[in-house]
């Protein structure tokens, strides 16, 4: 990892047929609208879906990051944000963020030093950490067969 701070930049430019285009450099540009809630089509990502991704993908990213320093071996894992969207003190915001992540691992012997690590990965998760929410997290290992 470089030095922080780190910066990001992205470009959104947009005309009034409600579409937006996203854009950042060295990346493939990514159409956005508002969400059917919010009128729009449901065709397209929206600032809502983009940071319950952003959410799930750090929580997976930081666990694989965690994982590799600690030489722990894991088969997959699925992870899935829901945040709950509603009127505070006359402000539209998150409310509530519950991220769900399911590890699959090929050893029943590993099922308690998965949980600490999925859990670590949740507390140093930077997406987590920026958003003011109450956010909740729920974990589950599940051992495959071979």
């Amino acid at each position: 990892m470089s030095a922080l701070p780190h910066q990001y930049k992205v470009t959104v430019a947009g005309k009034p047929d409600n579409k937006l285009l996203a854009q950042a450099n060295h990346l493939p540009d990514l159409q956005v609208a508002a969400p059917v809630g919010f009128g729009g089509p449901g065709d397209q990502w929206s600032p809502e879906e983009l940071l319950m991704a952003a959410l799930a993908n750090c929580l997976i990213l930081s666990f694989r990051a965690i994982t590799k320093a600690s030489k722990f071996d894991w088969v997959s894992i699925e992870c899935e944000s829901n945040g709950t969207l509603d009127q505070v003190d006359h402000k539209i915001q998150f409310t509530q963020v519950t991220t769900k992540a399911k590890l699959f691992i090929a050893s029943a012997d590993d099922m308690e030093k998965a949980k600490k690590l999925l859990h670590k990965a949740e507390d140093v998760c930077f997406i987590s950490n920026s958003l003011s929410c109450t956010s909740h997290f729920e974990s589950d290992v599940v051992v495959v067969s071979e």
